[in-house]
């Protein structure tokens, strides 16, 4: 076991763009593993764990821990005549492990020669291509279990293989490190995958099947001819993943623009996959660059690194091919390529309280000012960190809340309780479904109220069009969503229990009147805290007042805090932020905060 500190990992990544961890420890064995769990500087920080760093965009420095596998090995055993399970450490390299299988006569992995990275990424992202994936091999994975400290195995179907998908990226990231992964393999030397179109012309062209051995060099010189050679030029291979559609969208909304895309079979029921390559090309963005970051001319697919491009710059350039194609095409691509960013940055998408302000009728001054600020839509905020965007409640003015940021596309979101004026908007994020099943996490309460409400989002056989909503039911213990760890803090909203959440050194608090000591423990040491406060003087029996609101925030010490959820009677935003104490200020809709 070795342990380095304020370690350079520019050299230690395929996009060789500028990247540093605050500490990096790599280990030779279980027992290693076990040892280093045990540290200090395991258990006092996050941790990411890498392989080759064929698959990370670090934008900036990496805070906590930063992990290696060198369990190496490569080990075989026959069932019967026709079939072999492969093991190897999760710090063997992929293309080591494909060619061990070729030189031993094991077929099942050639389709994949060439891919960078190490055993352990091909569990993580189940890695794939030219018509094969990790996962359509994978027998079981070997793992370490963080809590337990204790190695477990889980087989395929625990595993939850999709495309460039799994539990390791998700449910599992930050609970399990793979440490050997297992593979049922086939005992011959002819190649038997040969659907995906460029094999099936090569096998046609010699006049026979070809070997394992031919197929996987042909692979390797078709990856070779579009993709940059990694020992010159820096990349993470396919940037973004071929789109994966509802069959439904295409049908009604891609096909009547009469746009030649190619369209492949999904492994996912009522979808089909288009070709992103096609998408970037179409949309004249072939050797597009942003600073140091290029799309590559042969793979459009592909960001190269030029020699000088920052993580930012390939971040910005993806972000602009995201924006071209959607405009251009009304498809979203999502990177395959995770983002290694610490810093959050979030949107105050409404401030208001469930009647918002200006209030119907009402001819106060508040409700009649002219300033924006005193303008303020149903409370909730949009979440932007680790490459994802988090949306918290969807309050009954998505709609106009989306329009006005131009937001298009949400990962997941997060809902408190199961009020209107939290939830009234569900039915507006069916534009931000048409790829991906949108997740929710909340209670259980929340959840089964949501099922009544919208209960035709959850029918067996729903109309085309309506949400597509995958509910998770959280008990209030830490969760991952992609691999970004979210706590929710249970507080008293009156009498009943609701969620808040917290995401590294951000928390967000609405519709509190007490919080729980053991509770309050989970926003110490914040940044940033968002937290309701309905109005300045007059008691009430669910919400925070301002001098309780003030009392709490004295107690909790956040470096700055924000006022939210307000009514009318907080009054004009000029007047209370004038008299706030210094790190308070009184937020409004628009307003963005960023905690690096």
């Amino acid at each position: 076991m070795t342990i380095e500190y304020d370690k350079d990992l520019t050299c230690l990544t395929t996009f060789k763009v500028p990247a540093k961890a605050a500490i990096y420890a790599e280990y030779e064995d279980e027992k290693d593993l076990l040892k280093l769990s045990r540290t200090p500087e395991f258990t006092e920080n996050e941790f990411l764990h890498i392989g080759s760093g064929s698959n990370l965009l670090f934008l900036n420095t990496f805070k906590g821990i930063v992990l290696h596998s060198r369990i190496k090995g490569i080990s075989q055993y026959r069932k019967d005549e026709e079939t072999v399970y492969v093991m190897a450490g999760a710090g063997e390299k992929w293309t080591d492990l494909v060619e061990c299988c070729i030189a031993n006569g094991i077929a099942g992995l050639e389709n994949m020669a060439g891919i960078p990275g190490e055993v352990g990424a091909s569990a993580v992202q189940n890695v794939g291509a030219y018509g094969a994936e990790a996962g359509d091999f994978i027998h079981s994975v070997v793992c370490f279990d963080v809590l337990t400290r204790k190695k477990i195995i889980l087989k395929k179907e625990e595993c939850h293989f999709g495309y460039r998908n799994s539990i390791f990226k998700n449910d599992a990231k930050g609970k399990l490190i793979v440490m050997q992964v297992s593979y049922r393999l086939r005992i011959g030397t002819d190649a038997r995958n040969l659907e995906y179109k460029p094999l099936k012309d090569f096998a046609d062209s010699l006049g026979r099947t070809p070997s394992i051995r031919e197929l996987a060099e042909e692979v390797i010189r078709l990856r070779d001819s579009k993709l940059p050679n990694p020992a010159m030029i820096g990349s993470a291979g396919s940037f973004f993943k071929n789109p994966e559609v509802n069959s439904y969208f295409f049908q009604e909304e891609i096909k009547p623009r009469g746009i030649d895309i190619p369209v492949y079979p999904s492994s996912q029921e009522g979808k089909v996959k288009l070709s992103g390559a096609w998408l970037i090309d179409h949309a004249g963005l072939k050797g597009y660059k942003i600073g140091g970051a290029e799309v590559w001319q042969n793979q459009p697919l592909v960001i190269a690194n030029t020699g000088t491009a920052t993580g930012k710059d390939v971040a910005s350039l993806a972000e602009h091919i995201i924006k071209t194609v959607k405009i251009k095409y009304g498809i979203e691509l999502h990177p395959e390529v995770n983002y290694i960013d610490s810093e959050i940055k979030v949107t105050v998408l409404g401030s208001g309280t469930s009647k918002g302000v200006p209030e119907i009728g009402c001819t106060c001054e508040v409700c009649r000012s002219t300033d924006p600020k005193d303008k303020r839509l149903r409370a909730s905020v949009l979440v932007e960190t680790h490459g994802m965007r988090i949306l918290i409640d969807a309050s009954p003015d998505l709609r106009q809340q989306a329009l006005r940021l131009g937001l298009s596309n949400i990962d997941a979101i997060l809902l408190t309780h199961q009020h209107y004026d939290h939830v009234g908007g569900i039915d507006d994020v069916r534009p931000f479904c048409i790829e991906n099943d949108i997740n929710i996490y909340t209670n259980h309460q929340t959840a089964t109220d949501l099922r009544t409400r919208v209960d035709y989002c959850f029918r067996e056989h729903p109309y085309p069009g309506v949400p597509k909503l995958n509910l998770h039911e959280m008990e209030c213990e830490p969760f991952m969503i992609n691999g970004l760890k979210v706590i929710p803090i249970e507080v008293m909203h009156g009498r009943l229990p609701i969620y808040g959440y917290r995401i590294g050194d951000f928390a967000y608090v609405t519709d509190a009147k007490t919080i729980p000591e053991e509770e309050k423990e989970k926003l110490k040491n914040l940044e940033v805290l968002i937290l309701n406060c309905l109005r300045v003087t007059q008691p009430h029996f669910a919400h925070l007042i301002l001098p309780e609101a003030l009392e709490l925030i004295e107690e909790l010490k956040p470096r700055r805090c924000y006022l939210t959820h307000a009514n009318h009677n907080l009054g004009l935003h000029k007047d209370i932020s004038a008299i706030l104490p210094p790190g308070v200020e009184y937020a409004y809709d628009g307003e963005v905060i960023t905690i690096e």
